[in-house]
């Protein structure tokens, strides 16, 4: 199969069903829960169709990852390129987390939430993926540029994003009541003050 045909097959509307159905499954029952047959079943397609699309359930989660992995590190990319200096970018960065985790709470569920290391073996942590690697860069920036006291990078990435992952998870678990971008501003300001570098 050539390169061309390759991402054409990647981007049909069929296997994307099939991912979404995936997604569903693996968010509210869990990769372990879900049988190919659930799958199936929720994307309402031939068993045939599955499989000529990915190899089983191993092969769906990870494209699934890979597909969810590619979104958030577009959007990373996309706060960072619109926004100048670590403050504008960490508070643009922790809004659309927010927005992202209120319009598709099952994305954010199963990147965050999921072990993915139990059932992609031969994936790093989701920490040393790219879109988590290059929020850490807006916090190294922020020291290289006197925004953002020095300390170690993964301390600092810690303290800036750590608050916001977990307003989210609490979301995702139903203790939050309220839509998380309503409190980006005061969550942020909070989190700033703890990070900044003194003058």
């Amino acid at each position: 199969m050539t390169v061309s045909a390759n991402k054409k097959k990647r981007a049909t509307p069929l296997r994307a069903q099939i991912l979404d159905a995936a997604l569903h499954l693996y968010s509210s029952k869990g990769y372990f829960n879900t049988s190919i047959h659930d799958i199936q079943r929720s994307a309402d397609v031939a068993m045939g169709s599955i499989y000529n699309y990915f190899a089983g359930k191993e092969a769906i989660a990870r494209a699934l990852y890979d597909d969810l992995l590619a979104q958030m590190e577009a959007l990373v990319d996309d706060v960072t390129a619109k926004n100048q200096g670590s403050y504008a970018q960490g508070r643009a960065m922790i809004r659309a987390l927010f927005e992202l985790t209120e319009a598709e709470p099952d994305m954010v569920r199963f990147i965050l939430n999921a072990r993915h290391r139990e059932f992609l073996i031969d994936e790093p942590g989701i920490c040393s993926s790219k879109p988590f690697e290059k929020m850490r860069d807006i916090v190294i920036n922020g020291m290289q540029h006197g925004e953002v006291r020095q300390m170690d990078s993964w301390l600092a990435a810690s303290l800036a994003f750590g608050p916001a992952l977990r307003m989210i998870s609490l979301r995702l678990d139903g203790m939050v009541p309220t839509a998380l971008p309503d409190s980006t501003d005061e969550l942020w300001d909070m989190t700033w003050a703890g990070i900044k570098a003194i003058r």
